[in-house]
């Protein structure tokens, strides 16, 4: 890995941030609302590349039916442009992207959460066809953190581009190990490491700057891209915690700073969390609710939460010790090497990386033979992840570890958007065997989210004034309230809610607009197999799950005629049919179906298939209602 050094004149002193105390007043003014055009539209437009004169919102929100454009624009020097691939108006699937003077910057490459009813387990991320028709024109790759929805992707979709990557150590040695264990193909000099403290470097046409910003993970960043166009602050994931036992605060000194500098062209913000409107827990005050719950809890403590979260960790560790317990992890049970990254190694990484010491957390095949009363486990499971060590342990698939009544488990995480169900069936699973458990839902303090609830947002915008505000990673209603915030409190003067795909142009002195659009989309990985997330195979394995399916094979001679009963089964259908009825009724139906079909018709496949497809829905449609339209798979066997 090459280390990038920060320069001495960047090194500012870190300053205790004092909140003013201004009341936020919400004066309930509007904001205009006016629909984007495209650049594009007008052949003179297409000629000077100019913005449309009649465009001048306070706001801008793009109409998601406006037909996507197609054609790609030239730009000027003193322009830069914004999109993502992935992370607006959703959470997860992090891919942001500049454009200057003809190259690209992607900001982030992570993977997304995938409905259950498309294969919940598998793997997905954002579909960069758009860019890899110009991976030539690519110049890096920033990291801002090591969370996997924002670098989990980079084992796919990196060796695509092998471009250069820009990130911290804590974040270098994961992909180390990870392009290590899946066998990519890549040199050390690939991964390009800079202070995690703050640093200055360049990336092509791109000057960037980079400070320290706490979240739940070590060494997050916020990034300030510079050009001859302006300044653009990415924030990356972030929260004010201002007591995280293993690192800095975030970087109030230099935030300031940058956010005060009129030429802060504008700035990309987080917006998971700002409709939470407590105040953010600290880390220390986890770590005194678990103290508590460990000293009163009459056998073993388990925590469960995420792997990478090593302040947790720590903490977890530190109320241990306090409460007389010997901390630990539990590893895997199969001690065989994996081509992923996991608690283990992450707890390796933090003590290369100095976050822990080793005799902070140790293994629990270490004090598996010690009372179960001085016992502490941390484990993975807290999403109900399907192989995750807590979900094992709950359907007893652990050998050397059973669940008992005197066990207390604590959920020390938040509920992901889409697992809630997972979930629930741990909660509901724990109860029924008896077995007290402390989630955020009943104990006060036993989580401390990395993302930023209101009160953090009004200190943000207190300290950062852009010209335009862009809002990511959040659903549409929390972007909305983090562009509203900017705009009534941070004094941006334009907000650009934007959608995955639309190319944004920002220029200093111009108002923002969307210059084009094209199309975005996901990939699921299976095992070693991509599957375009909007193509056949998932459209139909979605159809099976929710309207079933019908699978008819026609015994028929070279003219079409049948040679023998059509042979009729279902998925999701009829299979508690004892009768027979619905499956007589479809062979009767397709039999007069055909019967009907002229002596030309009968000798293609593709009229027959319609013929059967048609006749199946006949008899279906009344006994399931009109709203079901099952799949209807047809095989021919010639006679």
């Amino acid at each position: 890995m090459v280390k990038l050094k920060r320069n001495a004149q960047d090194m500012i002193e870190k300053v205790s941030f004092l909140q003013n105390g201004d009341d936020y007043i919400d004066d309930g003014k509007d904001i205009a609302i006016a629909s984007t055009k495209k650049a594009v539209e007008k052949k003179s437009d297409k000629k000077t590349n100019k913005k449309p004169n009649n465009i001048k919102p306070k706001a801008t929100v793009n109409n998601k039916n406006t037909l996507k454009q197609v054609v790609e624009t030239a730009e000027p020097d003193d322009v830069i442009s914004f999109f993502a691939m992935g992370g607006l108006e959703h959470v997860g699937q992090n891919m942001y992207v500049y454009k200057h003077k003809g190259k690209y910057l992607i900001v982030d490459c992570g993977m997304g959460f995938l409905d259950d009813d498309v294969g919940g387990d598998d793997t997905k991320y954002s579909d960069t066809t758009y860019l890899e028709k110009r991976k030539k024109d690519i110049v890096g790759i920033i990291l801002t953190h090591g969370h996997e929805d924002h670098v989990g992707a980079m084992k796919y979709i990196w060796p695509k581009f092998n471009c250069p990557i820009y990130c911290t150590r804590f974040v270098g040695k994961f992909l180390t190990r990870t392009f290590n264990g899946m066998g990519i193909d890549y040199k050390p000099s690939d991964i390009n490491v800079f202070d995690h403290n703050g640093a200055s470097f360049n990336v092509g046409p791109f000057e960037i700057e980079t400070f320290h910003a706490s979240h739940s993970i070590p060494e997050a960043q916020m990034v300030v891209i510079k050009t001859s166009a302006g300044k653009i602050l990415h924030t990356g994931d972030w929260t004010f915690n201002d007591a995280i036992p293993i690192e800095n605060p975030t970087d109030y000194a230099r935030l300031r700073e940058i956010g005060s500098d009129p030429d802060l062209l504008a700035c990309v913000c987080d917006s998971t969390e700002i409709k939470r409107q407590e105040p953010q827990t600290t880390e220390e005050e986890v770590g005194i609710t678990l103290e508590g719950i460990m000293k009163k809890a009459p056998g073993r403590v388990m925590v469960t939460g995420y792997s990478r979260s090593i302040a947790r960790i720590k903490e977890f560790a530190d109320a241990a010790k306090a409460a007389g317990r010997s901390p630990c992890i539990k590893e895997r049970s199969n001690p065989r090497p994996v081509p992923y990254v996991g608690l283990p190694e992450f707890r390796e990484i933090a003590i290369e990386c100095g976050y822990l010491d080793k005799n902070d957390v140790s293994l629990f095949k270490d004090i598996s033979t010690i009372p179960a009363e001085k016992q502490a486990i941390f484990m993975t499971g807290s999403q109900g992840e399907k192989y995750a060590m807590l979900t094992r342990l709950c359907r007893g698939h652990v050998k050397e570890l059973k669940l008992m009544p005197t066990d207390t488990i604590v959920f020390s995480a938040i509920i992901i958007p889409g697992r809630e169900s997972e979930v629930s069936f741990l909660y509901n699973k724990l109860a029924k065997l008896g077995i007290h458990t402390h989630t955020i839902f009943d104990t006060e303090k036993v989580h401390a989210n990395g993302h930023a609830g209101r009160p953090e947002y009004e200190r943000f915008y207190d300290l950062v004034h852009p010209q335009v505000i862009i809002p990511m990673h959040g659903e549409y209603v929390t972007e909305m309230l983090n562009a509203k915030m900017a705009m009534e409190r941070g004094g941006a003067k334009q907000m650009m809610l934007v959608h995955n795909g639309d190319i944004v142009r920002l220029k200093k002195g111009d108002e923002p607009y969307v210059s084009e659009s094209f199309k975005t989309g996901f990939i699921v990985m299976e095992g070693e197999t991509e599957r375009p997330g909007d193509g056949i195979v998932l459209k139909t394995r979605k159809k099976l799950a929710t309207e079933g399916a019908v699978f008819v094979t026609l015994s028929v001679d070279k003219r079409g005629y049948l040679k023998d009963v059509p042979e009729v089964s279902s998925a999701g259908l009829f299979e508690a049919d004892t009768t027979g009825f619905a499956k007589r009724q479809i062979q009767i139906e397709i039999t007069n179906a055909i019967k009907d079909l002229g002596k030309g018709e009968r000798k293609s496949q593709d009229v027959l298939r319609e013929a059967v497809q048609r006749a199946v829905r006949t008899v279906i449609r009344p006994m399931m209602g009109d709203r079901k339209s099952p799949a209807t798979h047809v095989h021919f066997v010639f006679k």
